[in-house]
């Protein structure tokens, strides 16, 4: 079952929700169905914010981890709220602006498997700011760090954090810094065959911001975006 600091549930806010269910559908094959409680489309007070995937964060107790968000140097974006059978929960943003969520269920979440196609398996921060933001998460979530990668000149250092499992689960460095756009979370999703989901990314109206990349592990990495603006990657492993 889910502990502090797991991420436990990823949340698509776009401005169209049945062409971003085309897109992806037949992009990572992922079943729909309706759910009438919690419908996706931007709500009243996200307004004039650009579609994207938002990332739930296990946490003990929400209004508390709220409170410490904001002495930490954070805000508190909306909530918290309760919805009804599900949990409660609370959307931040850290200090350098890049958007999250905390989340406490009614029942206990159970953690996908991070190799699973079709999974999230990797939530990347592109910051300003990277030592600011791991004081920030590291004291929040309890994250620890795993390993740092030099990226190159010029590209500096890929600090990479481990959940209480001690599964690696995502890494941050200041490409935000280096490309000036805002501050953000990435979320990375498994595939099979990342330029054959590429070519259906394309098809559906999307774009591919960059890649396919191999990475060091030797698996393929892509960055994209959907019709409506939301942002996220897409992994397949290497060939063991």
């Amino acid at each position: 079952m889910a502990k502090k600091g797991q991420n436990v549930r990823y949340e698509l806010m776009t401005t169209d929700t049945a062409a971003a269910q085309r897109l992806y559908t037949e992009t990572i094959e992922w079943k729909t169905r309706v759910w009438d409680q919690a419908p996706a489309d931007l709500p009243a007070e996200a307004r004039g914010a650009p579609p994207h995937w938002l990332a739930y964060t296990q946490v003990d107790d929400v209004d508390a981890a709220s409170q410490q968000a904001v002495k930490l140097g954070g805000k508190v974006v909306h909530g918290p709220f309760d919805l009804a059978k599900v949990g409660r929960m609370a959307i931040l943003s850290d200090p350098q602006g890049a958007v999250f969520a905390v989340f406490k269920g009614v029942e206990d979440m159970p953690v996908s498997a991070p190799e699973g196609i079709g999974e999230f398996s990797w939530s990347e921060l592109n910051t300003t700011d990277q030592e600011a933001a791991w004081s920030f998460y590291s004291q929040l979530f309890g994250w620890q760090h795993l390993e740092s990668m030099d990226m190159g000149p010029g590209l500096g250092t890929y600090f990479m954090w481990s959940d209480p499992d001690k599964i690696t689960r995502g890494g941050m460095f200041d490409s935000a810094k280096m490309m000036s756009f805002p501050p953000h979370w990435m979320h990375y999703v498994n595939v099979d065959d990342v330029p054959a989901a590429l070519e259906r990314i394309v098809r559906n109206g999307g774009k591919v911001l960059n890649g396919p990349e191999t990475i060091p592990s030797g698996g393929v990495i892509a960055q994209c975006m959907d019709p409506q603006g939301g942002g996220f990657a897409l992994f397949a492993p290497g060939k063991k």
